[in-house]
């Protein structure tokens, strides 16, 4: 069995009332043996946190979405703060800038990241980033403002191989989640074949994203085991030297302990 780490899952959405329990145990049942799970607004965030408390593999992220940007009240930074001290919060995030949809004002993204930034520099926590469409000002912020000294990833990558370079030289590693299956992104197919060992991760950023063959039906963290084995493929690699690869990478990056399936 693959020793697995999806290192990006949402599972406190709706989409998982009914059946959470058995999605986890099903996660469990395919190999992986650690969970990210990540908010994205202050209600999201305090369930990832309490939901973490219920599973010792599942870990949470604390930040606030670009889309919740405009959203966030005067004190959400107060209360990312206390709820990023919880003994299971591994990472601020996911924040970032997305120009794709613009659900929020862009000046108001731009104020958001950036403080969350700050935030992850003064806890020491790495930050998960999220850019869609928004790659010049992204770079531009993370140059200017500096990243924490636990570093950070960019989940669901979807830039060019230039700023993927980029991103490397900046300290982030470079998370590949379901796209990379799909027979169509051949972009992204080269990128996940040429990120350094050490700065790979995979993620599923389920409910949404689903890899093939599942595509169109809701995603679920054991389906991080097609990314893996896709992945693996590209990079001449063994389905288990590249999840222990990614498995390794994600220790280090989010601080957590070594973990075996029971």
């Amino acid at each position: 069995m693959l020793t697995l780490i999806d290192t990006h899952a949402h599972l406190i959405d709706e989409r998982y009332r009914r059946d959470r329990k058995e999605v986890i145990a099903r996660a469990r049942s395919s190999g992986v043996v650690q969970m990210v799970n990540v908010g994205y607004d202050l209600d999201s965030s305090r369930r990832c946190v309490a939901l973490a408390g219920e599973y010792d593999f599942i870990y949470a992220a604390v930040g606030v979405h670009p889309h919740d940007a405009a959203r966030a009240p005067e004190n959400y930074l107060d209360e990312l703060r206390e709820l990023a001290r919880g003994p299971k919060v591994v990472a601020i995030g996911e924040t970032g800038l997305d120009y794709y949809r613009n659900l929020s004002p862009r000046a108001e993204q731009q104020r958001v990241f950036r403080e969350q930034l700050a935030l992850a520099r003064e806890l020491a926590l790495p930050v998960i980033i999220h850019d869609r469409e928004a790659h010049a000002d992204l770079l531009a912020i993370l140059k200017q403002d500096g990243l924490s000294s636990a570093g950070g990833v960019m989940h669901c990558f979807s830039g060019s191989w230039e700023m993927a370079e980029e991103c490397l030289r900046l300290g982030f590693y470079i998370s590949i989640a379901g796209v990379v299956t799909y027979p169509q992104s051949t972009r992204l197919k080269n990128i996940a074949a040429q990120v350094p060992d050490e700065r790979l991760l995979v993620e599923t950023d389920c409910p949404y994203l689903t890899p093939e063959p599942w595509r169109g039906k809701r995603n679920e963290p054991s389906y991080v085991r097609c990314v893996v084995e896709h992945i693996a493929v590209l990079r001449g690699a063994t389905a288990q030297e590249l999840a222990l690869l990614t498995a390794r990478n994600a220790r280090r990056l989010f601080g957590l302990p070594p973990a075996v399936l029971a």
